[in-house]
Order: structure tokens, then C-alpha cells, then sequence
């Protein structure tokens, strides 16, 4: 069994024109969002062994306050999870070290939630399956449990969908617990 979190970037800011897509940062609401994930994380001691994030900067920015909780997981920040699609993520993921049971992938829409489909397969709890099916906004952070015994041994529908978790549901909870 294996456990597999992807979390679409925070919110990002638009406020100047000549960045490009890649380099735009965290807006103000982007930051907090990202701060309130990292608090759920915590709670919930969703700690994986490994971090793949995407290089562009809201992807690193949101990752870096998920380390504020977790100082001690290693990261792999790879140029090619940037605009990757479905089938880029899932390759990645198959070559994951059999010794890392659960992974974090901090990356882009339409892949994540794309991939999140695929290897759920529809499979999970109804108020996640629901919530994801409707929108993957920014901020969101999908858990999937895995019944592969290796990362190789990943494909269609070998996943459940145990939760979704969006900025909006954590509107008002103390991270201090």
C-alpha cells in the first residue's frame, strides 16, 4: 500500500504583466492558503518521504510553506513536472525508489487533477470523489491510497481517492490546535 498527495499550487498573482507564466508568484490570498494547507498537514501528520515539486515559483513558494511543517522531507524540484500532463506525472511517479512509501506532488491543473482521476478511477469516498469532480482549485490537496505493492506497479484505477481538501474548507480553522 502506498500513499500519493497532489497538491495544485496556491493561488498566484497576475499584478505584473511581464512575468511569465512560469515565474508569477503566490498573491496574498495564494500565501495564506498555502499556510493554512501546511497547517492541516500537520494536524493530520500527512508527512510523505519525498517532495516532487515543479520549478516554477508558485509551485516552489506553496512547497515552502508545507516545509515549515516538515523541515526534515527531502525535496525534488524537476523542470519537467511544469505544465506536465497525466502521463508525464504517471511516468515520474513509476520511477519512484521502491523504499519511498508515500510521495507529494506539488504541481499544475489539468494534470493533477487528470492523473488524480486516472488512478482513482472513481473510486473513494463519496464527499472526496464529489468535492474533486466538481472543481480542483488552487490550493487543493488530493489524497489517493494506493494498493500497488511498488511504484512500478502503478496504473488505471489502482487508487482510492480518500479525501480532497480545499483552501475554502479550511476557512476558519485554528492551525493551532
Amino acid at each position: 500500500m502506498r500513499k500519493l498527495f497532489l497538491l495544485r499550487h496556491a493561488k498566484s498573482s497576475w499584478d505584473d504583466p511581464v512575468l511569465t507564466d512560469f515565474d508569477r508568484p503566490l498573491s496574498r490570498r495564494g500565501r495564506e492558503a498555502a499556510a493554512r494547507v501546511a497547517g492541516f498537514v500537520k494536524r493530520y501528520d500527512l508527512v510523505p518521504d519525498l517532495a516532487l515539486v515543479s520549478t516554477a515559483r508558485r509551485t516552489r513558494e506553496t512547497w515552502e510553506a508545507l516545509a515549515q511543517v516538515m523541515p526534515t522531507i527531502p525535496a525534488s524540484f524537476e523542470p519537467s513536472l511544469y505544465a506536465a500532463g497525466q502521463t508525464d506525472l504517471f511516468r515520474r511517479l513509476r520511477q519512484l525508489d521502491a523504499e519511498t512509501d508515500t510521495v507529494i506532488l506539488v504541481g499544475h491543473n489539468p494534470g493533477l487533477e487528470r492523473l488524480a482521476d486516472f488512478l482513482g478511477g472513481g473510486q473513494g469516498e463519496p464527499e472526496a470523489l464529489d468535492r474533486i469532480a466538481r472543481k480542483y482549485p488552487t490550493g487543493s490537496l488530493a489524497e489517493l491510497t494506493l494498493d500497488i505493492a511498488g511504484w512500478e506497479g502503478l496504473e488505471c484505477g489502482c487508487g482510492r481517492i480518500t479525501r480532497f481538501t480545499r483552501p475554502v474548507d479550511l476557512d476558519g480553522v485554528d492551525d493551532d490546535d
